[in-house]
């Protein structure tokens, strides 16, 4: 036989393309159109009803950067059309086919419910099947026209981040609003030829099913009537129907696909969008419920759900419904879709407790997965908090993305820091917007990794990122590949079907252990520094508020826990932990009102905190730690004076003047309290740091070196930092001024500035206090640099294996050594409150209030030693999608903890990050928990969430070993029980001598609830 190949396929490709796809529509009527702008940001149906409307032609420019415009629609049914299947088509004047940054409309019925939305790749609106001739259309269309941000591929910077600067100029062309008649063999004809011309391109040339297809769809064409295709369709397939009718293999793969919309809470637009666009996608997709009785769709982030509930009832109970018939299904069970390692521990609990009681509470479901598919990597915490919150499996696709190494897992069991596994799956198709196209179901099945042990893989379905969601050519394909030879079968099913399905086949999985790191986009350790900063404040405010509201509920009366505004604010801390906000690469929008809603945050929480304090009475001045840890420190009274306080963990002392016997003395450049001597260098760098309790020098080389790298990575400017940043920098050594600042007993200081760069400065206080050995880097920065990085860098003269990294409820530890690629990608690195080196004997930290990326390598040196270098990242200039990004000032502050231990290191991060505060207070009760015996860390301290009173503490071990001790209440205790992470009881706790012992395995997370007598 003759090699036809190249001519059936341009046959097939023109005729499809040119003949069948315009024939989808059989005939078309404009409607009448009319518009109205509203003004500034959008308004209700209600106030959209009742404004007035100006007649609107086609082909007509509308929309401004960030506007609405409603348009209403009026037509009627053309009488011949009776017993048709009729829609309306509209098209906004769509750019490409990406639904979800760009033009978006809902249309409504004029009585205020929304019936569907159009985008690029869904523009039809159910009108009747069959039709009733003379049927009467009246629509108002709510358009959004979001500017597309996306339209240079990140090449270039965009004013259009932020309304503040998009300026007014209309981005679209109106170019249609039709009744059509869909002509349904022609439609299904489409698909017929979208599935086989795709099976066809992805199967092997020396496959016989391969030109078994070709030449079936060869014939087909010759029964194409180019002049009737839609009389000429049913002929067509009939042609085709041997071909689509053949069964897959016996042993053919098994997709399980899940209908899917992933929409980020934030982006390339604010959250106010997000709202609306919730409304739109969750339409559609209770829409195509209706239409497809096979169809289940899987839908994470509860404060989405929350939105519609508040915003569109009338979509609220289609949801409602549509989850009754097990068509919906809620999963992820977290409050949106976080960040994978930025969120603190109590945070990332939080997460998942306000998103599982969401959808127990509105649904009666307990979801039993983390649902996190697109974060940018994830903390080796997360195997043990799902494990508490009662999950059973977790699923992501983001690891496909890694730069360096391929991950050799699609299904295994991942085990966290403490030993806790859950079985894990990475779907093979590689995305989470799967559309099975024949590309999509050939690499599912190429790339799935676990063949001879599984079966079967997961494929979320449906247009995302901005939402969209699945469509019915969507639908359609799946039904066609369902069971057809040379695919992959495909099978509509729940995600927790799938993973009890894999893992009775797969029970023994392999196992991966520590944190999924992903080798990309790991600048967002970094990027906006400011949305970080407010996070970390926030997350610390929220634990110091819940900690004196029970402290208060307890021992004041008539002082009333505040329930509502905690959990209000804890919400909204979850919403900003988002994986685009969080990270920080969002529009500049996103950012500028995250950084208000902290500061809003952080003055309420201090409002909070005040007024708890405040109930104890007053009378006298006293201290309050909200550390779990005792503390010896120096703080600043009212008048601005350093005064020493001891203060126990969870407690307070009053304020005294009392001074340790060995006072700070400075001279020159030098910093001396007994503990450490700190010698500032002529260029402003540390000559010097020296412990005194070992007698050895910590520096191998100057200290707190700041180094300006040039920083453009090779495509996502605020997501990346590639490796070769570190070949191109600029060593900041010119200090314009070093001076001493303090020379009280109690805390000594030198004040170093720099100007560098374009009219950037930097102002650094270095401090040592009074029996600490920390020392302190209390950092100002106005940085005006643009695609640059500045790090901080400590080079110590200890030889260490490997860093430890603080992340949620405990640490992990990674090479310092480049042995291979695994390592090597490592070259920048997220950790939360501190990063630890050591050599047998002696560790040295480097704490931070605000930051969390950082760099740990190590050097030999001419004489021998080892060098083991760690550098904290301290501000980024990205300039896409924020042109903007972290411009301004900056305030935060870093410390080099030189002799330290784990646990050391462990309690100077949280004294770091949570400062003492003074305040008029009549009297001390006792902390309402404190704990006998090291390594038992209190993380939380609340009241029950049910309002039963009771006492709930979270605590875990922290130092990486066993630990057991005695926690001791403030209060009568009458019982204890082991909850989850829901506070639901999982069995008693041991009682005995007035308080509970505990016995924790390494990084072990315990939640007590606290009867109180």
């Amino acid at each position: 036989m003759h090699d036809e190949r190249t001519r059936i396929e341009e046959r097939v490709q023109r005729a499809h393309d040119q003949r069948i796809k315009p024939a989808i529509y059989a005939a078309t009527v404009p409607l009448e159109v009319e518009a109205w702008q509203a003004p500034g940001e959008p308004v209700s149906f209600e106030e959209a009803s009742a404004a007035r409307y100006e007649p609107f032609a086609m082909n007509t420019p509308w929309g401004p950067p960030w506007g609405t415009t409603w348009f209403r629609m009026r037509g009627q049914v053309p009488a011949e059309w009776a017993g048709r299947r009729v829609e309306t088509v509209i098209d906004l004047g769509f750019v490409g086919d990406w639904p979800g940054n760009q033009a978006e409309a809902l249309v409504h019925l004029v009585d205020g419910r929304p019936l569907k939305a159009v985008n690029p790749l869904n523009q039809y609106v159910p009108v009747a099947n069959p039709a009733v001739g003379g049927e009467q259309i009246d629509y108002l269309v709510e358009a959004a026209s979001n500017p597309d941000i996306l339209k240079d591929n990140f090449s270039r910077t965009t004013p259009m981040g932020d309304k503040l600067t998009a300026g007014s100029a209309p981005l679209y062309t109106f170019q249609r609003a039709d009744l059509a008649i869909l002509d349904e063999e022609v439609f299904h004809l489409d698909l017929d030829l979208q599935v086989l011309r795709g099976l066809m391109a992805h199967l092997p040339d020396h496959e016989p099913r391969r030109h078994e297809i070709l030449h079936a769809l060869d014939r087909a064409m010759d029964a194409l009537d180019l002049d009737d295709v839609s009389g000429s369709a049913a002929a067509v397939r009939e042609v085709l129907a041997p071909v689509l009718a053949r069964p897959a293999h016996a042993s053919a793969h098994t997709v399980s696909g899940v209908g899917h919309a992933h929409i980020d809470s934030a982006w390339l637009w604010p959250i106010r969008e997000t709202k609306r666009k919730t409304s739109r996608t969750f339409s559609n997709v209770t829409a195509l419920a209706d239409e497809y009785e096979d169809f289940i769709f899987a839908c994470s982030q509860a404060q989405q759900y929350e939105w519609v509930r508040d915003n569109y009832p009338h979509v609220w109970a289609r949801i409602q419904e549509s989850v009754k018939k097990g068509q919906w299904a809620p999963v992820g069970g977290m409050w949106v879709e976080a960040d994978g390692n930025l969120p603190g521990g109590e945070a990332m609990a939080r997460q998942l407790i306000h998103g599982k009681r969401f959808f127990i509470e509105h649904f009666g479901i307990e979801t039993k997965g983390v649902w996190l598919p697109d974060s940018f990597g994830y903390t080796a915490a997360y195997p043990q908090l799902a494990k508490l919150a009662g999950n059973e499996w977790f699923l992501t696709q983001k690891i496909s993305w890694n730069q360096t190494n391929k991950f050799p897992h699609h299904t295994f069991w991942w085990e966290g820091i403490d030993g806790t596994r859950i079985y894990t799956h990475f779907p093979p198709v590689d995305t989470y917007n799967a559309r099975f196209s024949g590309e999509e179901m050939d690499r599912a099945v190429r790339n799935y990794s676990e063949k001879g042990g599984g079966t079967r893989s997961l494929a979320p379905f449906g247009w995302g990122d901005g939402g969209g969601g699945p469509t019915r050519e969507i639908m359609e394909r799946a039904r066609r590949l369902a069971d057809l030879e040379g695919s992959p079968k495909v099978v509509i099913e729940h995600p927790d079907d799938f993973f009890a399905q894999a893992r009775a086949e797969y029970p023994d999985a392999p196992v991966w252990v520590g944190e999924l790191y992903l080798e990309l986009h790991r600048a967002t350790y970094t990027s906006q520094a400011r949305t970080k900063q407010g996070n970390r404040r926030s997350e610390h405010k929220l634990r110091e508020a819940e900690l004196w509201a029970t402290t208060a509920a307890l021992h004041a009366p008539g002082y009333a826990y505040p329930y509502e505004k905690l959990d209000r604010l804890w919400k909204t801390v979850l919403l900003h932990q988002f994986h685009d906000i969080l990270p920080g690469s969002s529009i500049a929008w996103v950012h500028r009102e995250a950084e208000a809603e902290y500061a809003r945050v952080a003055e309420e929480l201090e409002a909070l905190t005040a007024e708890a304090v405040a109930a104890l009475g007053a009378g006298s001045t006293r201290v309050f730690n909200t550390s779990p840890y005792d503390r010896s420190e120096v703080v600043r009274t009212s008048a601005g004076t350093p005064a020493f306080v001891e203060v126990p963990a969870n407690g307070s002392a009053p304020l005294t003047d009392a001074r340790p016997a060995q006072p700070v003395t400075v001279s020159g450049r030098v910093l001396d309290n007994g503990l450490v001597r700190v010698t500032v260098a002529e260029d402003g760098t540390l000559e010097s740091v020296l412990d005194l309790r070992a007698g050895r020098e910590v520096l191998a080389s100057a200290g707190n070196l700041l180094r300006l790298h040039t920083d453009l990575p090779n495509y996502w400017d605020a997501w990346d930092i590639d490796s070769h940043y570190r070949n191109r920098y600029t060593d900041l050594l010119e200090a314009s001024a070093i001076e001493v600042v303090s020379e009280d007993p109690l805390e000594g200081a030198i004040r170093v500035t720099r100007s560098f760069g374009k009219g950037s400065k930097i102002t650094q206080t270095i401090s040592v206090r009074a029996d600490s050995p920390r020392v302190d880097f209390a950092t100002e920065i106005d940085w005006h640099e643009a695609e640059k990085i500045l790090k901080a860098a400590f080079p110590v003269d200890v030889r260490a294996a490997h860093s430890s990294a603080e992340i949620q409820f405990g640490h992990v530890q990674r090479p310092t050594h480049t042995n291979t690629t695994w390592e090597s990608a490592r070259f920048e690195v997220s950790g939360h409150r501190w990063v630890h080196i050591a050599e047998p004997g002696y560790g040295v930290a480097v704490l931070n209030d605000s930051t969390y990326g950082h760099d740990v390598s190590r050097t030999v040196r001419e004489d021998g030693g080892t060098t083991t270098t760690v550098r904290l990242s301290l501000v980024r200039a990205p300039r896409i999608p924020d042109p903007e990004a972290d411009q301004g000032k900056h305030r935060f502050t870093y410390s080099l903890l030189p002799g330290a231990s784990i646990d050391e290191t462990v309690a100077e991060g949280y004294s770091l990050n949570l400062p003492l505060r003074v305040a008029d207070a009549a009297g001390a009760p006792e902390p309402v928990v404190s704990v006998d015996g090291q390594g038992v860390t209190v993380e939380a301290v609340k009241l029950a969430d049910d309002a039963s009173g009771d006492v709930v503490v979270r605590l875990y071990e922290s130092g990486g070993g066993r630990a057991q001790g005695v926690l001791r209440t403030g209060f009568p205790l009458a019982g204890a029980q082991v909850t989850d992470l829901l506070e639901r009881p999982l069995e008693d706790a041991a009682v005995e001598d007035g308080g509970v012992r505990v016995s924790l395995r390494p990084f072990q997370v315990l939640t007590l609830r606290l009867r109180r007598g």
